[in-house]
């Protein structure tokens, strides 16, 4: 089985854009705040949003299951206040839960969280809790920067963050580490903001103690991990100066990599410089780059091409693959096993 552990739902049908966009107008003139029952979207429009985009993608290119939440940049979680981003957060997971009861086999669901600037992040938790008891979400992401590009969160190692945290262990749940939207002219949201996010939170993390508190939390950080994988002689050598126990120890039990990196070196630098056993599959398909790459005919985010001919041995492969994503999600192995899978 391939699965894909970072998929986001960004062909949802229209009618969720033109909502968001009378949400966005409430909230300068509160006339305009469209209701919740406002929005109607059947469910045959869901399964053609899925059919003809992810799902025949998924088809093409060989993969199985999706771990699948809401469209990241979509989350833009410094629009409005804490009731904004709490509606909104519970009207994308609910769709996308709708999407996995639609297509059982291939994706199941993931969670965005209802994060404002500002607010304490146990506001998150009744959301985090409906998703995973009642949606069966086997993950969350997690925004370390809800500001959108101004970083004025706290590092992640702050306990400011610990009840999402406690919550996470409580669950067995890992958390994708995932920025949305920049509102910060100087980084460009998909080509910027992600990849700096992606390498902050490796940084964050390597700078404190987080996982002595939280033993058994797991991140998952996307896009190949932004600079890590490329710069990890630079970080071995900060842990070193900052007399952190080597990086194997200090974050590779906690910390893992998904494979949306867009060419084949970097796949190859991916999987020599961080160990198999931290890496997963995903594609991010279909998100921020959709073209086909001149150089090879292909499309860029066709992750799988890039593992298939990476120097890597079939149980190495299966790691990437399954292995690895039945482990960091336990929820997920859970699931498939109930299912025979």
């Amino acid at each position: 089985m391939i699965i894909d552990v970072h998929g986001h739902y960004t062909t949802a049908p229209k009618a969720l854009e033109a909502w968001r966009m009378q949400q966005i107008a409430g909230i300068q003139d509160a006339t305009k705040t469209p209701r919740v029952a406002d929005l109607k979207i059947s469910d045959d429009e869901l399964r053609e949003s899925i059919e003809l985009n992810q799902l025949a993608k998924m088809r093409e290119r060989g993969s199985d299951l999706t771990v699948f939440s809401p469209r990241a940049s979509f989350m833009a979680h410094h629009i409005g206040d804490f009731q904004v981003s709490s509606t909104w957060a519970a009207i994308c997971n609910e769709l996308c839960y709708r999407v996995s009861q639609l297509f059982p086999d291939h994706f199941i669901p993931a969670a965005m969280l209802p994060q404002s600037p500002g607010v304490d992040p146990a506001t998150c938790i009744p959301e985090l809790v409906k998703c995973v008891e009642q949606y069966g979400n086997v993950g969350i992401n997690l925004n370390p920067d809800p500001s959108g590009g101004h970083w004025t969160s706290p590092p992640l190692s702050d306990r400011h963050w610990y009840p999402i945290y406690e919550k996470m262990v409580e669950y067995d749940i890992p958390a994708m580490i995932h920025v949305s939207t920049s509102c910060n002219a100087c980084f460009h949201t998909t080509g910027a903001h992600y990849l700096n996010a992606d390498t902050t939170a490796f940084m964050q993390c390597l700078t404190s103690d987080l996982f002595k508190d939280f033993p058994t939390l797991k991140f998952l950080i996307p896009h190949g991990g932004g600079a890590v994988p490329y710069h990890w002689g630079r970080f071995r050598g900060l842990a070193q100066e900052l007399k952190k126990p080597l990086l194997g120890e200090h974050l590779l039990k906690n910390i893992y990599f998904d494979t949306c990196v867009y060419h084949q070196p970097g796949i190859d630098l991916l999987t020599k410089v961080i160990p198999v056993e931290n890496v997963l599959f995903a594609s991010e398909m279909i998100g921020a780059v959709r073209g086909i790459d001149p150089e090879t005919g292909h499309y860029y985010d066709d992750t799988k091409r890039y593992i298939e001919a990476a120097a890597l041995t079939p149980e190495q492969r299966h790691a990437i693959y399954e292995g690895n994503a039945r482990r960091v999600f336990p929820r997920l192995d859970a699931a498939l096993k109930k299912k025979g899978k």
